[in-house]
């Protein structure tokens, strides 16, 4: 008997421990982070995940014309590693709470200066940073978490789009980093010792600037490496772009004898697409 009850003693005792530790359960809303580099830096976005479990969410669960969230437990943050726009609006870099008021008709962006609140408790309008109009539009399928996610992601530009149910919410964010780029690339030339020629052509490429200055800097750095086949690629584009067919051809073909001698099936079929297009 005695024996017995020192048993049940022991797990009575590692009962309590037990309960005293507190028990590790999956989170109902988990968090997730989401960072997308982007322009000369990155946005990230810390959310938590609720999901419909059958529920009418817009306009039940997350009430139409009502502050939200955008989420669920803590309010979703979002940070800007540098000035940007979202629809057009600027926003200074920094980190924000990310508010949204939804409607039928369209929701409300709202960034705010409350990063520490509960949800929408402690949300202080004084605080906001930016309001502003976007519209919704309904999907064909169901999303049955919270999701936020980055899409068409360009140099300058993307959307960050808000899903849940049938209902998605796309925000552009557009960055201005055309100046702060040619101030590098004007400083480079200037001063380092090893100029950034192939990165200097692939933006003026990109960007529809100077062409013809982008083919001098795309020769010179084939001449600094001869065996660079990504950069007799480049320098064939630039040529095509220019006009000169046969410089081109030339050269593309130049690409897939130093891509075929370094085994790069990819860059082989670049050239020989770009020539079958002149």
């Amino acid at each position: 008997m005695k024996q017995f009850l020192s048993a049940v003693a022991v797990c009575l005792v590692a009962a309590s421990a037990s309960m005293a530790q507190g028990i590790k359960m999956p989170a109902p809303s988990p968090t997730q982070t989401i960072k997308q580099q982007f322009a000369l830096s990155a946005v990230e976005v810390t959310y938590s995940r609720p999901l419909a479990k059958g529920r009418t969410v817009m306009g039940d669960l997350v009430p139409y014309d009502k502050l939200w969230r955008t989420g669920a437990n803590n309010a979703t943050k979002i940070t800007f590693g540098e000035d940007v726009k979202l629809n057009g609006q600027p926003v200074a870099a920094g980190e924000y709470a990310l508010y949204t008021v939804p409607s039928r008709n369209g929701w409300e962006i709202v960034l705010n200066k409350g990063l520490k609140n509960w949800g929408v408790d402690g949300y202080k309008k004084e605080e906001d940073v930016l309001r502003f109009q976007t519209e919704s539009h309904d999907l064909p399928f169901n999303v049955e978490s919270f999701m936020i996610s980055f899409e068409n992601v360009r140099p300058t530009a993307m959307t960050m789009m808000l899903l849940w149910e049938k209902t998605m919410v796309p925000i552009e964010i557009t960055a201005d980093i055309d100046g702060k780029v040619m101030a590098q690339i004007d400083n480079a030339m200037k001063t380092a010792e090893k100029k950034p020629y192939f990165s200097a052509a692939m933006y003026y490429y990109e960007s529809g600037k100077d062409l013809k200055q982008a083919l001098t800097w795309a020769d010179m750095a084939t001449k600094e490496d001869a065996k660079a086949f990504w950069v007799f690629h480049l320098k064939a584009k630039i040529q095509a772009r220019l006009g000169d067919k046969a410089g081109a051809k030339a050269t593309a073909q130049q690409s897939i004898e130093l891509a075929k001698a370094a085994n790069n099936a990819d860059y082989v079929a670049l050239n020989e697409k770009l020539i079958a297009g002149l």
